[in-house]
């Protein structure tokens, strides 16, 4: 290849088949030559047809429900790259995966960053990424990552298909998401409300250590010391600071994948006197029942670049 650069797909889910052909069309240059297939006892196998020596390659890796499949074509395509002499190897991921096991919990392990090892590992000298679900894991990486911004095309599609938007209110489902909301805000000089609390009885009660460590006290050891009582934290029921009354409600995130806290949301915000509901999400994963709770929930509209993916 005269340019010096060649694009490679890494499966053939038609999601990532759509969007390879959409780039080296842009690009103007034809798809790298490639096998990816699952042998018959499931292993991943990848031949690359062409030469690539002394290329610049770049991966595009769709995300698609078998997630553990899709990183595994992408480890071996890049390794099978690697061990063919490519110069350098930028994997283009619209949704990283595992970015939600970014933190310690409990006895868990940040995923996240054993993710980001083994992409270094099997050859990976780059990657571009969009909207990351926490900023800081980019530190993970030993090579340069770009965190792309789906906000802009958001907010285009904000000010010219949503009809009336300027009576409408940004709203954060979480305090952890208000900064993104207000980021909206600001831009499209719009309100803000803050939605603060859970769902009563929430599975997640257990799974995210707030009853770590146990409300017990335990001898030390040492006569006359003891550890001093640990209450087990409680989040109140949901409430909303801010008005939407009479207002359309968008509420903006990076993620939309279990929906049973939009759903939640969606209800309250009805309950408070808004007329419209719409969610902005840049990665639209939507797994196990999710698009049937959506249609039946009080939400009006899903939106995002990353939903067809």
């Amino acid at each position: 290849c005269a340019s010096g650069y060649r694009v490679f797909s890494a499966n053939s889910t038609a999601a990532c088949t759509e969007l390879a052909k959409k780039i080296t069309e842009r690009l103007g240059v034809e798809l790298g030559k490639s096998v990816v297939f699952q042998a018959s006892n499931r292993e991943t196998r990848v031949d690359v047809k062409e030469s690539v020596r002394g290329q610049t390659i770049f991966i595009i890796q769709t995300i698609p429900r078998d997630v553990n499949t899709a990183i595994m074509e992408l480890l071996v395509m890049a390794y099978a790259l690697k061990t063919s002499c490519a110069k350098n190897i930028i994997g283009v991921i619209p949704y990283f995966p595992y970015s939600k096991q970014c933190k310690m919990r409990k006895r868990g392990s940040i995923v996240c960053k054993l993710l980001a090892s083994m992409l270094a590992k099997a050859g990976l000298t780059h990657i571009i990424t969009m909207d990351l679900h926490q900023k800081e894991v980019q530190g993970f990486f030993s090579f340069p990552v770009d965190n792309l911004r789906a906000s802009p095309f958001l907010l285009q599609y904000i000010q010219e298909e949503i009809p009336d938007y300027r009576n409408a209110i940004i709203v954060a489902k979480s305090p952890s998401a208000a900064k993104r909301a207000q980021s909206y805000a600001e831009r499209l000089r719009l309100g803000l409300a803050v939605m603060h609390g859970e769902a009563q009885c929430a599975e997640s009660d257990m799974a995210d250590g707030r009853h770590s460590p146990p409300c017990v006290r335990n001898p030390t050891g040492h006569p006359g010391l003891e550890l001093p009582l640990m209450m087990a934290k409680e989040k109140p029921p949901i409430t909303v600071v801010g008005d939407v009354g009479g207002r359309i409600a968008i509420i903006v995130d990076d993620i939309i994948d279990d929906v049973e806290d939009f759903v939640a949301a969606a209800e309250i915000l009805k309950e408070r006197g808004a007329y419209k509901i719409y969610i902005m999400a840049t990665h639209g994963l939507l797994s196990a029942d999710a698009p049937r709770l959506i249609e039946e929930s009080a939400i009006d509209e899903v939106s995002g670049p990353g939903l067809a993916c």
